[in-house]
């Protein structure tokens, strides 16, 4: 049995400690990262994590930067390197071809450990998901990222938990990748996608209905629609169209399973909101879909603040990693924000973290090694085979 590296070392600052305590139980669970060949591993998996979590966490712009880091940093070799040091052809090829059934299992944990930490913010709207797209800039070398002629992107499509401000769930395609598809397979039944107009689909209207899947999407003001029932709209209200009614013309796509739609005007433009959800106020399917603009703060904050998207790894796999490990810094801000602060994530909370740590580090660098404090060990990871046995039990 072994004990996770991570919470194992004598230099440990507390800063450090309560940003990684959500992570005590899922390691112990997580599957362990094997070497292919008698060679053993340069990085387990708690090491891999440590060192890209610190990537995203004190903004490096390369991958070498961090291994530079790595090197040469006193706490940085002494807390987040693995014994021995890490070489830079060793890293790389680790996060471009291991660790990313290990990383999907900690971020799947970790999202289901925020959701129920985290407090919702709008409970009488419902389980709340908006869905997009963000492009990710590629090489020409990324021959996998295939987008146009003379160009290389991928594409990735997130679930975004609008009620917690927290992402959960995505997938990554090429640039080219549908998106539309993906709403079936990022919502749970019970929950309700918010989506913007580029995701007007009118059959997929009728299957997500069909499998208990609720929506709410912008359509487009030219759209055919056939009103069943007209529902009273208050006077003095941005509301100025409530019905039931079916999408699309006869022979053309029409919707087989009548919608409601929701019309109102903000500042003189006009928005057309088509859902199944009849339980709401039309007021609520409007501030719904206005909530939907968080997904697109969430983009511009993650790729701004915690540079997810300086390119580390040129393969699908590493892209993914890197992606990944975003995320898992992003869920352990917004638990440690919410702990520490009653708040969630901003910048000034992330820097005023990142000086804490430093302070931090440079008080532990003025005690002698032999009068520091060594932390208390955690659980040491179970054995697989073990729980098995349990669970037949």
């Amino acid at each position: 049995m072994k004990i996770a590296k991570i919470y194992r070392k004598s230099f440990i600052v507390p800063s450090l400690r309560d940003l990684w305590k959500p992570l005590k139980n899922i390691l112990i669970d997580t599957p362990e990262l094997n070497s292919r060949c008698n060679k053993p591993l340069a990085m387990n998996i708690e090491e891999l994590l440590q060192a890209l979590v610190y990537f995203h966490l004190q903004e490096h712009s390369s991958g070498r930067e961090l291994i530079q880091t790595l090197q040469e940093d006193e706490f940085a070799k002494d807390f987040i390197a693995p014994e021995g040091g890490i070489k830079r052809a060793t890293f790389f090829e680790t996060i471009n071809e291991r660790g990313l059934e290990q990383f999907q299992y900690i971020f799947e944990q970790l999202q289901k450990q925020a959701a129920s930490v985290l407090p919702k913010q709008h409970p009488e709207l419902g389980d709340l998901v908006a869905i997009d797209g963000s492009l990710i800039d590629a090489v020409l070398s990324m021959h996998w990222a295939d987008y146009r002629k003379g160009a290389k992107k991928a594409r990735l499509h997130l679930g975004f938990d609008v009620n917690r401000s927290i992402p959960q769930k995505l997938y990554l395609t090429n640039g080219k990748g549908a998106e539309r598809p993906h709403v079936s397979r990022i919502i749970e039944p019970g929950q309700t996608s918010v989506l913007d107009r580029g995701y007007q689909d009118h059959q997929l209207f009728d299957q997500w209905q069909e499998d208990g899947q609720h929506f709410i999407c912008r359509i487009r003001k030219s759209t055919c629609k056939n009103v069943l029932e007209a529902y009273p709209v208050p006077d003095d209200s941005k509301i100025f169209f409530d019905a039931k009614v079916t999408l699309g013309s006869v022979g053309n796509k029409q919707t087989a399973k009548p919608v409601r739609l929701v019309g109102y005007r903000i500042e003189g433009k006009e928005y057309w909101i088509a859902t199944d959800r009849f339980d709401l106020t039309a007021e609520q399917v409007a501030t719904a879909y206005k909530l939907r603009w968080d997904i697109e703060t969430f983009f511009g904050w993650w790729k701004r603040h915690l540079h997810v998207y300086h390119l580390i790894a040129r393969s699908e796999h590493g892209l993914m990693m890197q992606i990944l490990a975003g995320l898992i810094t992003y869920l352990l801000l917004a638990i440690y924000c919410h702990e520490q602060h009653g708040e969630r994530v901003s910048i000034k909370r992330v820097r005023q973290l990142r000086n804490q740590i430093l302070n931090e580090i440079r008080q532990q660098s003025a005690i002698p090694t032999s009068k520091r404090k060594r932390p208390s060990k955690w659980p040491a990871r179970r054995k697989r085979t073990t729980r098995k046995l349990n669970a037949k039990v």
